[in-house]
């Protein structure tokens, strides 16, 4: 299975992997096990039940068993957490409580009471998303992948014990302008470089403390990159 780059909006690059349909299938089949085992096990044990009982103890439990789940253990339901397998956002944050709802309500559309067209939809899409994953932006991925992220967050300087950013103005760079920098810093051309580094100091009223343009340049980088995990 490949794996999807995804590129957040705080400029932090991950790889996840998305769940195969198999595997997708056979934490759907779990939870069907369970909720049709919660069900027999109140028809067992309670015959007695009033109509709004059996609404409030046993319909509407199993009715809201996904969304509910995912929502309060993180993007997982039983099947999930068995087969290791986690609902995400598509850049990699924890989807809210709205995206589980859409995604659970076009269980219709995707489910067996149209013949499991969400099967077919997945096999044709790259990131094995069935109709409720594309209309609310989530993807199912390996859990193992998504453990990752921590793993490869911790590469970058601003991780490092006792580091301080230097310039906090950093965090006002858009994306756009964080990528002119970086590609800047990949061309390895010395006057593109101090032209940027010049720009970017005016730009941000500030004046750079490093002995270098590109050493500047490199600390505006890694402070953006700080002040961009702060908010993720």
């Amino acid at each position: 299975m490949a794996e999807k780059n995804i590129v957040t909006g705080q400029y932090v690059r991950i790889r996840q992997t998305p769940a195969s349909v198999g595997e997708r299938m056979l934490a759907q089949v779990i939870d069907w096990v369970i909720q049709l085992g919660y069900v027999a096990l109140w028809v067992y044990i309670g015959p007695h039940f009033s109509t709004l009982q059996v609404i409030l103890i046993v319909i509407l439990p199993v009715l809201f068993y996904c969304p509910l789940c995912e929502m309060f253990t993180g993007g997982q339901t039983v099947g999930k957490w068995i087969v290791k397998l986690r609902v995400i956002m598509a850049d990699g944050t924890l989807p809210s409580f709205s995206a589980f709802l859409l995604r659970w309500l076009l269980m219709i559309a995707d489910g067996p009471t149209l013949g499991c067209i969400g099967v077919l939809v997945m096999i044709l899409n790259r990131n094995n998303q069935r109709f409720g994953d594309m209309a609310a932006g989530t993807l199912v991925v390996k859990l193992q992948s998504y453990s990752k992220i921590q793993v490869s967050l911790d590469e970058y300087d601003y991780l490092t014990e006792g580091y301080r950013p230097s310039y906090p103005q950093a965090s006002d760079l858009s994306l756009e302008q964080i990528d002119v920098i970086t590609r800047a810093l990949d061309s390895e051309q010395p006057e593109r470089i101090t032209q940027l580094s010049q720009k970017v100091q005016q730009l941000l009223a500030i004046t750079r403390r490093e002995p270098s343009d590109e050493s500047f340049l490199r600390r505006i980088l890694r402070d953006y990159q700080y002040y961009a995990l702060e908010e993720i």
